[in-house]
């Protein structure tokens, strides 16, 4: 069974739905045989890769969030992320460009090292709160997940993979995702946006049948 995931990596609701995923996968029979595919795909990818505005900054400016309302929704998150064994700092993260992060993804889902640098990217935004554009904070984080340092540094100095990222966000737009995270089981199944860990595992089973 291949799942296929677009997500992005400064996304709050893709963090949760990839530990979620995770979770609904404990409990399905067919777990052994269940491969994911994680997928590019760019909310703002006009975002400036250094930013001076904290994320709730950048929602107030961006949508007329009132702080209070940030705030509430943030903490609401937070809370969800700690039941899932996640950590959220969000009122100090940085809503930076995620285009070099997505090209470190597709470089490592080359060499099979994803899963490791995925979760390592998010935790580096939404718990340490480090800038995921910068070539040197994606290259200490793929040391960690045992990649070349040097060679990601080359890579992320060029413009290498970019292609791959415009390729899985065409893809998106052919099959008309409007929302992340978005999971497409077996190319037939598709589990959308803010969900439960019950309803993932429901779209699993489904597959499953079909």
């Amino acid at each position: 069974m291949k799942v296929e995931m677009w997500m992005d990596f400064v996304c709050p609701y893709c963090y949760l739905g990839k530990a979620k995923f995770e979770k609904a996968l404990e409990n399905f029979s067919d777990k052994e045989n269940v491969e994911i595919i994680y997928k590019s795909f760019e909310l703002n990818p006009n975002s400036s890769k250094i930013q001076t505005d904290t994320m709730s900054e950048f929602l107030s400016k961006e949508y007329g969030m009132t702080m209070e309302d940030i705030q509430e929704n943030n903490d609401r998150l937070t809370a969800e992320a700690k039941g899932l064994g996640l950590v959220y700092n969000l009122e100090t993260a940085m809503p930076v460009n995620s285009l070099n992060a997505h090209r470190l993804l597709q470089y490592a889902k080359e060499i099979g090292k994803e899963a490791k640098v995925v979760s390592l990217i998010f935790k580096t935004h939404f718990t340490d709160n480090k800038n995921i554009s910068d070539i040197d904070t994606l290259a200490k984080l793929s040391k960690e997940a045992g990649l070349e340092e040097e060679k990601v540094r080359q890579i992320l100095n060029s413009d290498k993979y970019t292609d791959k990222v415009l390729q899985d966000e065409k893809e998106s737009q052919d099959i008309g995702v409007d929302i992340v995270p978005y999971f497409l089981i077996n190319k037939k199944v598709t589990v959308a946006g803010e969900q439960s860990i019950e309803t993932i595992k429901k779209g699993l089973e489904e597959a499953l049948v079909e």
